[in-house]
């Protein structure tokens, strides 16, 4: 087996291995049963249909936003930005579902292109500010989370608020909804839309010259740009398609669970989910989508872990931001290593 591809799978095997065991240790130190917690988890999880079903409602969101932060990473670039292009992604699905009215064929399409043509445009943008005035992505994506967070507030407060008390716009009209799998349960088409994008990204990346280019840029950017891959085209471009798959996650929200645009308080948290999505997945798509698994199982069990195991749901905080830390630290010795070979292979040829 290849070594690199043995080590993408270890780590975070290990990292998983290694937060289970220290989230152990804190349910011992307030007097919990780890054993019990994590049956409880397990079973709230995956004990039934409806249970697996909550389960993969919890991970469609991450599959999309977790190939969003991979798709950008791939490029050499940080999109922290997804929260924003989930937002203004939100919104337009809730606009065009909403306030048009056309048959199901074309209004789920339209729909879907709508949010992401607007997270493609919320990512473009920084994108653009990057390739050109040399901007910073990560410091362009953060500002433009709290643009898009406002925005969406200002829209549902105003234009799009339907009538009531709700801060909400109207329900969206059955033609663009996601049918359900069961009654009674949240699960719904976005999750084949999800397993089609990863499948999509995955054929784009490896299969086709667009994807070539981007990973050239990403991995040495002066190399590609002698080779005559356009970089600035290639980061824009990347930042596009990263947008656009944050977008993915705002339609699914809209189309097949709230059916209509909620007034957001805060960020939802999918944006930011994606980034430990992408990394523990190695910013691969099989690897994100057995990530955001993992993920939504963790959000599904951590109510159920506080009601019947006394757990407290924090705990499944700190099991999440260890498994982050342990892969997020292999990344770290492998580039401190890499630059480590690096300096001895420059005092070799001076030598």
């Amino acid at each position: 087996m290849n070594f690199q591809l043995l080590g993408n799978l270890v780590v975070p095997i290990i990292a998983v291995i290694f937060a289970m065991v220290i989230g152990a240790i804190f349910m011992v130190s307030i007097g919990a049963n780890p054993f019990e917690a994590y049956w409880v988890l397990v079973k709230s999880s995956f004990g039934g249909t409806r249970n697996i079903f909550e389960t993969l409602v919890n991970a469609t969101p991450l599959i999309f936003t977790g190939l969003s932060v991979a798709f950008a990473f791939r490029c050499g670039l940080f999109n922290i930005g997804g929260e924003g292009q989930f937002l203004v992604a939100y919104i337009t699905a809730a606009w065009v579902g909403a306030f048009f009215n056309m048959p199901m064929w074309i209004h789920i399409p339209l729909t879907l292109l709508a949010a992401m043509l607007a997270g493609a445009i919320w990512g473009g943008i920084p994108g653009l500010l990057k390739a050109k005035l040399g901007v910073h992505e990560v410091i362009s994506t953060i500002m433009f989370n709290y643009i898009g967070l406002y925005l969406v507030n200002l829209l549902i407060r105003t234009v799009l608020m339907a009538p009531g008390t709700l801060p909400a716009t109207p329900k969206i009209a059955k033609t663009a909804q996601f049918a359900r799998f069961i009654r009674g349960s949240r699960l719904n088409w976005s999750i084949f839309v999800a397993a089609l994008a990863a499948l999509i990204i995955y054929w784009i990346l490896w299969k086709t010259t667009i994807g070539y280019e981007v990973r050239a840029v990403g991995l040495n950017p002066f190399a590609a740009e002698y080779g005559g891959i356009s970089v600035a085209r290639n980061i824009i471009l990347a930042m596009a398609i990263s947008g656009a798959l944050s977008g993915l996650a705002g339609a699914s929200q809209v189309m097949g669970l709230e059916l209509r645009a909620l007034q957001p308080f805060g960020f939802i948290g999918h944006g930011f989910t994606g980034i430990a999505v992408a990394l523990l997945g190695k910013n691969h798509p099989v690897g994100i989508i057995l990530g955001a698994l993992l993920f939504g199982t963790l959000q599904r069990g951590a109510n159920m872990m506080q009601s019947i195991a006394g757990v407290p749901k924090e705990v499944i905080h700190i099991i999440q931001a260890i498994i982050i830390f342990f892969v997020a630290s292999d990344y770290a010795v492998r580039k401190i290593y890499r630059k480590i070979k690096a300096k001895q292979a420059k005092r070799e040829v001076n030598e």
